[in-house]
């Protein structure tokens, strides 16, 4: 059974590497064709060369599951078209031992998505966003046209909010606005600086333009009356140190999509958002997709078995390629569409995450079920209607 694993091991794994680099390539392409527009003096077309590189391994990512599914029909048709599955399964294997088989055989590609996911594609992320700053000076995700919003609470009690206009591929920040309220959200101090970096749980302000708000201006300003002493103060610091629990990684993941980032910066950027008080909904789903990915895996191998065991008789290998791909296309647009719904429900994020999969497994699991045992199913159904029996 050892060589027999090994044998399906390796034409899953030749046909899956052929159909990703296919898509890959085609989708590579499209990409290249659509972006040829921003080449320009500063923009060339080595530039936009690096750049579709470094958006390899988050193609890779999102097309290893249906890249699998349909490598997986195709090697398996292959197979069954040679009739090698059928000396399998005449030489005592069962479909459920085979399709266990096969989910042994997917567990490096399980690990291996498991490194991509969590290291190889949010690096590259990462490298990506740097190099766009870097040659385009615009970066993906979470921008309004003010800049960059952040909110966290401050020393005192009081909450500060944080706007950054420009983010540099040297991991400091540029154009920044602070506004620092009271525990009653009254103004109580504006700062505008020209750059600042983050050091040790510090924000370092240079060039520092900041107005002080004197704390009896609301007062002063009901009486209607002109104050005797000016309600704001203006000075300028060649720098200021705020403490803060702002960080390089959470500043990198109010950019960065969601499921591209690692569990590990995604939990703490969780943390970070429940810290103040924010929204966490995407973020908490996205987790849970995360950890779900892997599984997916599994899912597409299994989705894959019963179209592949099928006789040739019933089918050619192109019609079969043809289920793979609307399956897979279709399964696809279930997650997204749980992901939508869910969302908009409200549901537990688990099941969003997770129930497009528990669906999927079960209908391959129960199709699997019925083509094992499809004589006995037809011998209670003839039992129970014996009116259906062909005359001898």
């Amino acid at each position: 059974m050892r060589t027999a694993r090994r044998y399906l091991a390796s034409e899953i794994y030749r046909s899956s590497a052929v159909v990703l680099i296919a898509l890959i390539g085609l989708f590579s392409f499209f990409s290249l064709i659509e972006e040829l527009d921003e080449i320009s003096a500063k923009f060339s077309l080595l530039n936009l060369f690096y750049l579709q590189a470094l958006a390899l391994p988050t193609r890779l990512y999102d097309l290893l599951p249906i890249g699998l599914l349909i490598g997986a029909i195709l090697a398996l048709a292959g197979l069954a078209q040679r009739n090698e599955l059928v000396i399998l399964r005449v030489s005592g294997v069962s479909g459920m031992k085979l399709m266990r088989m096969l989910w042994v055989a997917t567990l490096p590609l399980v690990f291996m998505a498991f490194i991509l996911s969590e290291f190889v594609t949010p690096a590259a992320e990462l490298k990506t966003s740097e190099a766009k700053l870097l040659l385009l000076g615009q970066s993906d995700g979470g921008r309004f046209n003010s800049g960059y919003w952040f909110k966290e609470a401050d020393d005192k009690g009081g909450t500060r909010l944080i706007n950054i206009e420009t983010l540099k591929p040297s991991g400091t920040v540029g154009d920044i606005k602070i506004y620092e309220l009271d525990d009653d959200m009254r103004l109580q101090k504006f700062s505008q600086a020209e750059e600042g970096r983050f050091t040790d749980g510090k924000l370092v302000l240079t060039n520092v333009h900041q107005t002080a708000i004197d704390a009896g201006a609301v007062s002063a300003l009901a009486d209607a009356r002109t104050p005797d002493a000016p309600l704001t103060h203006i000075s300028d610091l060649p720098q200021r140190v705020l403490p803060t629990t702002l960080t390089p990684e959470r500043l990198i993941a109010r950019i960065l999509t969601p499921e591209r980032m690692s569990m590990f910066d995604l939990y703490d950027y969780i943390s970070y958002l429940r810290a103040n008080h924010l929204q966490t909904d995407r973020q908490v789903v996205a987790l849970w997709r995360k950890m779900a990915y892997p599984f997916t895996l599994l899912v597409m191998i299994t989705i894959a078995a019963p179209i592949g065991f099928m006789q040739t008789r019933r089918g050619g290998v192109g019609s079969k390629v043809f289920i793979g791909i609307l399956l897979g296309v279709g399964f696809f647009m279930l997650n997204q569409l749980a992901l939508n719904v869910g969302m908009l429900g409200r549901w537990p994020p688990w099941t969003t995450a997770l129930l497009p999969n528990i669906g999927a497994l079960a209908i391959a699991l129960g199709a699997l079920f019925l083509m094992e045992n499809q004589h006995n199913v037809r011998r209670i159904n003839r039992t129970r209607m014996p009116w259906s029996k062909r005359p001898v």
